[in-house]
């Protein structure tokens, strides 16, 4: 078995996880910077270390830790409102450009009159009667139309505290990765400053660009759309073309563990992206299968436990298995002799039954040629996860969501 060590130093307890760029947009089960920064430093392969891949991009944490290194990235998420957020984050916007429309922004509410908004129209938006007032829909109409007459260059550095702000203002109870409704009574006083909120958004966004602008140099970040399950376009990584891997993949599919399809759809539909009604359905896991279509032998108890209690719930944890063990798969293939893949996995718990994750990447990747270097333990105190989840989707059910996390750290033969 692949031995683990328990170490205190990665457990960053009292780490600012918002400095630079990172601070821009929350997003479900961030990797926390300070977690991507020492991988980087200290498992860096030997020889060459030109480009940092991350197959599971999110919000984009190692592509800025790898830009501040001066290091060439490539990440790929078929999220749009991660792709938007990681474009953003290794993006060095010109200050005083931006600071020119934030003196803009700072007189939003006296420009603002219901007659202004020229789009009234929130049909793109599911249910949106149901989650946000009229008064806050009008707000929000007349910034995104203050937003789309900024310059292209600049306009995405005022769209992603924007995103953030649509979810932050609707009716959706704090600290939820899935939407659920306020209750009745807390409506009739919710009255957010819409304004103001976005305005104080724009200025910490601001502060963190200031602080990455600081490294400015010659690294290269380029995000993409295509889904690692499925291939890794060899004309943008070719075999072999891969010096270092640092990812934090999903633990499960988006239904039953975090909810990244429910948490990007009101961003996905502002913005009008494609397929954020069904975004779920796409993610690893998403469409569920019947059949076991990899060979393990460090989680077959379990498997077969799970099995046992609740055949549907099988079904689900081998859909998502055979979506990551294929991941894994095609992103052996661009990685170099020698290099090195290091990722950040949570060991969930399926009907009383934990998975060891970690047991399981270690495994894929030493079918593919890599060996086992290292996997180190941490908690996860800084880590957004909720600390209870609701596994069967039924109300009031809950468990104990899991208070680690397990780095896997693998080289190349």
């Amino acid at each position: 078995m692949y031995d683990r060590i328990v170490d205190n130093s990665w457990n960053f307890n009292t780490a600012n996880t918002k400095e630079f760029t990172h601070c821009y947009h929350s997003y479900p089960a961030m990797m926390i910077p300070q977690v991507a920064r020492k991988l980087i430093e200290e498992y860096s392969p030997k020889g060459r270390f030109n480009l940092l891949f991350d197959p599971y991009m999110g919000s984009g944490t190692s592509l800025v830790e790898a830009s501040i290194k001066n290091i060439d990235s490539v990440g790929t998420d078929i999220n749009p409102l991660a792709r938007i957020i990681s474009k953003a984050k290794v993006t060095h916007f010109d200050l005083d450009k931006v600071e020119n429309y934030i003196s803009q922004f700072a007189f939003i509410h006296d420009k603002y009159s219901s007659n202004n908004v020229i789009n009234k129209d929130f049909t793109r938006i599911s249910n949106y009667e149901y989650w946000y007032s009229k008064d806050v829909l009008l707000k929000l109409s007349f910034i995104n139309q203050l937003i789309d007459g900024i310059e292209n260059d600049i306009k995405l550095f005022f769209q992603i505290p924007f995103s953030e702000l649509i979810r932050e203002v609707s009716y959706t109870r704090n600290g939820e990765f899935k939407r659920f409704r306020m209750s009745s009574d807390k409506i009739k006083s919710y009255n957010p400053y819409v304004f103001k909120i976005y305005h104080e958004k724009i200025l910490r966004n601001y502060d963190g660009l200031k602080q990455y602008n600081s490294f400015i140099n010659n690294s290269k970040s380029n995000i993409y759309d295509f889904n690692s399950v499925l291939y890794i376009p060899t004309d943008i990584l070719p075999n072999n073309s891969v010096d270092m891997v640092v990812t934090s993949p999903p633990y499960g599919d988006s239904n039953t563990t975090v909810a990244y399809g429910q948490f990007s759809r009101w961003a996905n539909e502002w913005f009008s992206f494609p397929e954020s009604k069904n975004l779920d359905s796409l993610l690893m896991g998403g469409k569920k299968q019947k059949s076991v279509m990899f060979a393990t032998r460090t989680i077959n108890n379990e498997l077969e436990k799970i099995k046992q209690k609740d055949n549907s719930r099988f079904n689900q944890v081998i859909s998502f298995l055979n979506d990551y063990s294929n991941s894994i798969c095609n992103v052996s293939k661009v990685v170099r002799a020698g290099g090195v893949v290091c990722y950040v996995v949570g060991n969930r718990t399926v009907k009383g039954v934990q998975i060891p994750l970690d047991y399981f990447t270690a495994e894929m990747f030493e079918n593919n040629g890599f060996k086992h270097k290292s996997t180190i333990v941490r908690e996860i105190p800084n880590k957004r996860m909720p600390s209870k989840n609701s596994p069967t989707n039924i109300i009031g059910e809950k468990s104990a969501t899991m208070t680690n996390e397990y780095i896997v750290i693998m080289e190349k033969i």
